[in-house]
């Protein structure tokens, strides 16, 4: 049973927007802090470059099974009880990590931390509530963009930090900010009622396979953000990797200032949602495929310096998150009564598609070099691309 009624008396201020687009940026932050440092931590641990991969690759698996499993949660149960419980969680999973004696602890305090930083993508749905219908794009386009730089330039900060403090100090600072978080969560975010009443988990996940299974647009949308994304988590998991090695010989701060390069471009994103209300969204989707393919042929064939790697970061980056876009403006469209639940597949995709680029992506560098893993990036946008041909110039799967 829906639950439509919203205290009116709640006034969503800017401070409290604010809140909301922090704690979904630092949320989601804490899946990559450690990335730009990975080579501190392989050094530490003294394990293989295949080895140190599976860090990022498990924390991203958890990423995506929060996304399925614990944020349908929300329609249920008190967001901000299930907020600030997941942010404690968080804040004790990053101090378990801080606290790692071996790879193995690591990783399996990184799926944790995946699992929990989930967390960032509930704070949307509540922008979404407490925001009037008139105010409800721009509410909830801020929200989201908070989410996307927390990605983006939590990259950059868990570099300069790593390398002033050490990978270890980094999460306990994190650990700091998610319980900073979930105090001003309890203390400031109005305790809503659920969207949803009397509706069970089992039934809550039932659906997601429902949506799955009636509706091949939302299918071929995943499956192409999936492949795109697999670039993501190739090229950043293993960059601090690569920039340690010869001929860069860089650290884990100059690993980390790339995330500003990535940031930069993901931020130009927008233009391509505009592009795709104007002329519809697979122009954006095969323009961002495209993106992403010349600039690993970029990084691939001209002379190895910096800033042919910022260049190629910012491009493709804009390149996925151009697609992303348009993928949403798909599945948005799919049931505007189920617009949360599929934008979660959505999500969850893309998540899973950088866990697999995480792992392929270690193996290739560690096997095939530099150039190994810009071909496996290559052939995942051409995969990307030729998949959008099942879309028709509105976004809709052919036959059906």
């Amino acid at each position: 049973m829906m639950n439509s009624h919203i205290n009116s008396s709640v006034v969503l201020s800017q401070k409290l927007l604010f809140l909301l687009a922090l704690g979904a940026g630092l949320g989601v932050a804490n899946v990559y802090y450690l990335q730009p440092a990975l080579y501190l931590v392989q050094s530490e641990f003294d394990v293989g470059a295949e080895r140190i991969g599976l860090v990022p690759t498990l924390t991203q698996i958890g990423y995506a099974v929060g996304m399925l499993f614990l944020a349908p949660l929300g329609d249920i149960l008190s967001r901000r009880n299930m907020i600030f419980a997941k942010s404690l969680f968080l804040a004790l999973a990053l101090t378990l990590a801080a606290l790692a004696p071996n790879l193995s602890s690591l990783a399996i305090a990184g799926v944790a931390i995946g699992l929990l930083s989930s967390v960032g993508q509930d704070f949307i749905p509540v922008a979404a509530q407490l925001s009037p219908e008139s105010r409800r794009g721009y509410i909830v386009g801020t929200v989201t963009t908070g989410l996307l730089i927390g990605i983006l330039l939590s990259r950059t900060l868990g570099g300069l930090i790593s390398d002033l403090l050490g990978w270890r100090g980094m999460q306990l600072i994190a650990a700091g900010l998610m319980l900073t978080v979930a105090l001003l969560v309890r203390s400031r975010l109005p305790a809503l009622p659920p969207v949803l009443n009397n509706t069970k988990y089992n039934k809550l996940l039932r659906s997601l396979w429902d949506l799955w299974r009636q509706h091949r647009s939302l299918k071929i949308s995943v499956i192409t953000q999936a492949l795109l994304a697999s670039t993501l988590g190739a090229f950043w998991s293993t960059l601090a990797i690569v920039l340690s090695s010869s001929p860069y010989n860089q650290g884990a701060s100059v690993a980390g200032a790339f995330g500003i390069a990535g940031a930069a471009g993901a931020l130009g994103a927008s233009l391509f949602g505009r592009l795709a209300d104007k002329k519809g969204p697979l122009l954006a989707i095969r323009l961002g495929c495209g993106l992403v393919f010349i600039s690993f042929v970029g990084m691939w064939l001209l002379p190895s310096s910096l800033i042919t790697l910022a260049i190629g970061a910012m491009t493709f980056d804009l390149g996925v998150m151009a697609a992303l876009v348009s993928h949403q403006f798909i599945v948005n469209s799919v049931d505007s009564n189920a617009r949360s639940r599929l934008n979660g597949l959505l999500m969850t995709g893309a998540m899973c598609g950088m866990a697999v680029g995480a792992a392929v992506g270690s193996f290739v560098w560690a096997n095939f070099g530099w150039g190994g893993l810009c071909v496996f990036c290559l052939l995942a946008s051409l995969l990307g691309l030729a998949l959008s041909s099942f879309h028709n110039n509105n976004g809709v799967f052919k036959h059906g």
